[in-house]
């Protein structure tokens, strides 16, 4: 029998996000394969998350794709990308937690790379006068990284609606970020 390794890292991706805890048995089951089949294509837990790794930071960088950030006013780019990048925020929310992809030199340039391009944007909404200068693009990218798994945590527990998701973390961003002429 042939394994999709796609399929089963969509499954695992979908059971960690709800479950973060989940056994690699879990997994297997929520994949619809045998534990075995799944230490075949992931060593452990560790292969596993790295595996979901790259899946994630290749949806964020179609949604970057996307959402055409060097397009229009960066406001409207930066809720292009928010809207974009929703079917990824539960794994994006699941990544962020899990520290050894942060630790050492193995960390992956993938989120090196989506960091510049989502840098770029508000550095490009601050240089326009859109955006406060007194908040690096470096502290405004990690904001909206949080807000983001925030936002994905609060629509799975039924917190909040899906359909809301875009509009509060934008507004909530931009609320701090946007730049106010003082009279």
């Amino acid at each position: 029998m042939s394994v999709d390794r796609e399929q089963v890292l969509r499954s695992a991706a979908a059971l960690l996000t709800r479950k973060s805890t989940a056994t690699m048995d879990e997994v297997a089951r929520a994949a619809g394969i045998s534990r075995a089949t799944l230490h075949r294509q992931f060593a452990g837990r560790d292969a596993l998350v790295r595996a979901l790794e790259d899946l994630g930071i290749r949806e964020c960088e179609t949604a970057l794709d996307r959402a055409r950030l060097d397009e229009d006013r960066a406001e409207d780019a930066l809720r292009r990308l928010i809207g974009e990048i929703e079917h990824a925020a539960p794994l994006l929310a699941l990544l962020v937690t899990e520290n050894q992809l942060f630790e050492g030199d193995g960390q992956n340039v993938g989120w090196a790379r989506l960091d510049t391009r989502i840098a770029a944007l508000f550095r490009r909404g601050q240089e326009a006068g859109e955006f406060r200068i007194d908040l690096t693009p470096a502290w405004l990218t990690e904001a909206l990284y949080g807000l983001i798994g925030s936002g994905a945590w609060a629509v799975q527990d039924g917190r909040v609606a899906a359909k809301d998701f875009t509009y509060m973390i934008a507004e909530l961003l931009l609320g701090g970020a946007r730049r106010r002429v003082e009279a």
